[in-house]
């Protein structure tokens, strides 16, 4: 019999309680022991740790069926070893407070995370909700409720109906009075206004007009909703934004608060965003004749993150020349995020340079490359040994931002679409040179929607052009050519200001759309 915290009885019996281990059997084997704390149960030895869980879970749960099910009648069998969640110190470091069970009786197992032991109890339901990682395998039926005798009433005044035999493991056995079960505390009394939030911010409840106040309330529960939806629509999604960009802008003028209207205007590039996006991937909104592209880059803030490690390595490339300029781009793409990366052989030798060995030393020796050994070591590394190099320039430094502002999972889908673009089969079946591969990134980020050249297909201007290629424009006219032997460009043209034409409908994969 347990002892109540009155000082009394309890009549009920303890919980029930098996737990099985998994140990090693022996030192420098992979043989594990399961025990099982019913003395009845014998040990047993298993080859290896992968074997031995499965049988200590199928051990567990034949325990389980051969059991009853938990009993109305039984108290926490964790309350007997003061487990954390029965004695709570408070915030202050004094004397802890009794942990008060409650709910139906329960069967509930856990385990280690380690998969070292597994246990199935009888406790209390409460008990069973606030022990980590214990999940709830059956419940015990609720004892009737009867009333009690005609003469004891609640504090209310009606007549109790208190069952008789309350299910909770700290409370006196079912003689005990009946004036000691604590009265129903009160619910608190809700709040006049309810607040309501969109975008966590408090819409006020006095907010005028009342037309915007309900707008308000009604995106942000359609905004929440969204949130919920299995899978996203980004038409949807696009007048979401542009419905909360059109009340941001009211709310602010309302109330001349300038934050409102700043979030009004990211809500309406958002907006922006997510339509040419859904244009993207489904061809809705654009020319009867116009492609649906599944592209590489699935977004327009990837396509701009593309144009500017670009920009980049125009503005910072430490040696002259197209050839530097592709392998500058090429190792800024493997190292953006942390400046170290991992790079082989034939990530340099299929570029199409003419002597990629000695390029990689000029690098080197200006301190804007580091590999820790040779030239030669790195071009002969393989895939199952590569070489790691850095570049000290795109280091994170506490005092110097990163260049870029895109993540580390985003960094190998820039880095393996531009890959794709210097290495396409027809540009390596052509020996394309480095000069050319350069041009073909460059040109499939500055495309319209359809892959013309150019934000609205009027062309790309020479004078931006030569100087992200690193090439003079005499020398642009036969890359083009190239390009167009390779299908990679068609109707290319080359005037005193401009070079048009279209990219071909099997590169706009890899283009980038321009806004």
């Amino acid at each position: 019999m347990a002892q109540t915290t009155s000082g009394e009885l309890d009549e009920r019996v303890l919980g029930r309680r098996w737990t099985v281990r998994l140990d090693a059997a022996d030192r420098g084997s992979a043989a594990v022991r399961i025990s099982c704390s019913r003395p009845s149960c014998i040990a047993q030895r298993l080859p290896s740790a992968a074997a031995g869980r499965a049988a200590a879970a199928a051990h567990l749960q034949a325990h389980l069926r051969a059991a009853s099910g938990p009993r109305a009648e039984a108290y926490c069998a964790c309350k007997a070893e003061d487990c954390h969640a029965h004695a709570r110190p408070d915030r202050r470091g004094e004397r802890p407070e009794p942990w008060r069970c409650g709910g139906a009786v329960v069967l509930a197992v856990l385990s280690d995370r380690a998969g070292r032991w597994w246990r199935a109890m009888e406790c209390c339901s409460r008990c069973a909700s606030a022990t980590p990682g214990a999940k709830i395998v059956s419940t015990a039926a609720p004892a009737p409720a009867p009333v009690l005798s005609s003469g004891t009433r609640a504090a209310d005044g009606r007549p109790s109906t208190m069952p008789a035999s309350a299910q909770f493991s700290h409370s006196p056995s079912p003689s005990a009075d009946a004036q000691r079960v604590p009265a129903t505390r009160p619910a608190p009394a809700r709040s006049r206004h309810r607040q309501k939030k969109i975008a966590q911010r408090v819409i006020p409840y006095n907010l005028r007009p009342v037309e915007l106040r309900d707008e308000l309330i009604e995106l942000g529960d359609l905004f929440r909703a969204y949130q919920q939806r299995p899978e996203p629509d980004l038409a949807l999604l696009a007048d979401l934004h542009a419905r909360k960009a059109r009340a941001f802008a009211t709310w602010a003028d309302a109330t001349g608060d300038t934050r409102l209207r700043l979030d009004g205007q990211r809500a309406e590039q958002a907006a922006t965003a997510a339509r040419l996006q859904h244009q993207q991937r489904t061809g809705e909104g654009m020319d009867a004749d116009g492609p649906v592209v599944p592209r590489l880059l699935t977004g327009p803030a990837h396509w701009e993150h593309a144009r500017s490690v670009l920009d980049h390595a125009t503005a910072n490339s430490p040696l002259p020349g197209p050839e530097a300029r592709l392998l500058v781009v090429m190792l800024t793409l493997r190292t953006a995020h942390t400046g170290v990366g991992n790079l082989v052989g034939q990530d340099l030798t299929g570029l199409g340079l003419t002597d990629p060995e000695q390029l990689t030393e000029q690098l080197a020796e200006c301190g804007w490359l580091s590999i820790p050994g040779t030239v030669g070591d790195l071009l002969a590394s393989r895939p199952e040994n590569p070489t790691p190099i850095a570049v000290p320039s795109l280091t994170p430094r506490p005092d110097t931002p990163s260049p870029f502002t895109f993540g580390k999972k985003l960094r190998p889908k820039l880095s393996g679409w531009a890959q794709r673009v210097v290495t396409d089969k027809k540009l390596r079946k052509l020996k394309a040179s480095a000069n050319t591969r350069l041009l073909a990134l460059t040109l499939a980020t500055r495309t319209s929607a359809d892959g013309q050249l150019g934000p609205s297909g009027e062309g790309i201007t020479l004078e931006p052009l030569t100087s992200w290629c690193a090439v003079d424009p005499v020398e642009l006219r036969d890359l083009a050519n190239q390009l167009t032997t390779a299908d990679w460009l068609t109707d290319a043209a080359v005037t005193d200001t401009h070079l048009t034409g279209r990219l071909t409908e099997r590169v706009l994969p890899l283009t980038c759309p321009l806004p």
